[in-house]
């Protein structure tokens, strides 16, 4: 009774102080948000977990040397100095190959395409790249090297320039979505007050709507690096060798070493490996992947940082 008197009084007093029902909303708030934060965390401790089991089984022989030699002795020996080379340079072909046209065609997507069947025809063929196995892009790389050879160019053969262009078609539909998503993202006032000023269409996408969407399109081409640099089954057939020494150097028409296949060899096709050259291989290529997110990502911190809204 004397609380409910006190509640009455204080609110009679300050219409706008806080009542019993509304500090319960806020604790409840207050709960929930810690809830999701503690979730949060979780996910990070199976990755944690992840690579300190690696790190540990893979110590014996993490150096600088199991970096930079050749394997040896039927890949017994030695390092993963050209898989590692060649997961670099699969890595860069396939982004030279996906990323202009992925954020070309979200471009037209968003900017330019009208909302008609052909629009949505396509919206959907993207939609349903995305979800085609990546064994079936790399039987796809293979009957395209085939046609190739055939009708248009008879020096195509599995090489680099093959796995470089199947990955990047099985890559594109993630920077086609992550372009579309991040020029929606830009504020239509925007483009309406530079067409104002007198702006055409494309003068207002290069200079307003792409400076201020490059941190989203940039989140696409992160997910493309780490996938292109995992992937095994479509190099498998498309260009991926037993073994391949880059020490005259590399031609695109040449089959190259790839870490995830590399790894796939070691585990399954190889005898008297050591047990913790499998780890090894498997932390560096994690590295690699670890290392070209943290470049990405703090430059698409850089760059958000520069945005005006």
């Amino acid at each position: 009774m004397n609380n409910s008197v006190t509640s009455n009084t204080s609110q009679a007093t300050n219409p706008f102080a806080t009542v019993p029902h509304e500090i319960w909303k806020l604790k409840v708030q207050s709960w929930v948000r810690q809830f999701f934060r503690l979730i949060a965390w979780l996910l990070i401790l199976p990755v944690l977990a992840v690579i300190v089991y690696l790190t540990y089984r893979a110590w014996p022989v993490l150096s600088f040397d199991f970096i930079w030699q050749n394997p040896e002795n039927g890949m017994a020996a030695g390092g993963i100095w050209a898989p590692l080379i060649g997961t670099f340079l699969l890595v860069f072909f396939s982004l030279i190959f996906a990323a202009p046209i992925g954020v070309l065609a979200g471009v037209y997507l968003n900017e330019y395409a009208r909302d008609n069947w052909g629009t949505r025809l396509i919206n959907l063929a993207v939609v349903n790249l995305a979800g085609v196995p990546s064994i079936v892009h790399g039987l796809f790389g293979v009957g395209a090297i085939i046609f190739v050879r055939k009708y248009m160019w008879s020096g195509l053969r599995p090489s680099l320039l093959a796995a470089s262009v199947t990955v990047a078609v099985m890559t594109l539909p993630v920077i086609i979505a992550s372009t579309k998503e991040a020029l929606a993202a830009v504020p239509m006032a925007f483009r309406e007050a530079c067409w104002n000023m007198g702006a055409s269409r494309w003068q207002t996408i290069r200079t307003i709507v792409l400076p201020n969407s490059t941190s989203g399109i940039l989140t696409g081409v992160i997910l493309q690096v780490s996938r292109a640099a995992g992937e095994t089954a479509p190099i498998l057939f498309t260009g991926a060798a037993f073994f391949m020494s880059f020490d005259s150097g590399f031609n695109l028409n040449d089959k190259f070493m790839a870490l995830s296949y590399h790894l796939f060899i070691l585990s399954k096709q190889a005898a008297g490996i050591p047990e913790a050259m499998l780890y090894g291989t498997a932390v560096v290529l994690i590295g690699l992947v670890l290392l070209v997110n943290s470049l990405a990502i703090v430059a698409r911190i850089y760059l958000r940082s520069r945005k005006k809204w």
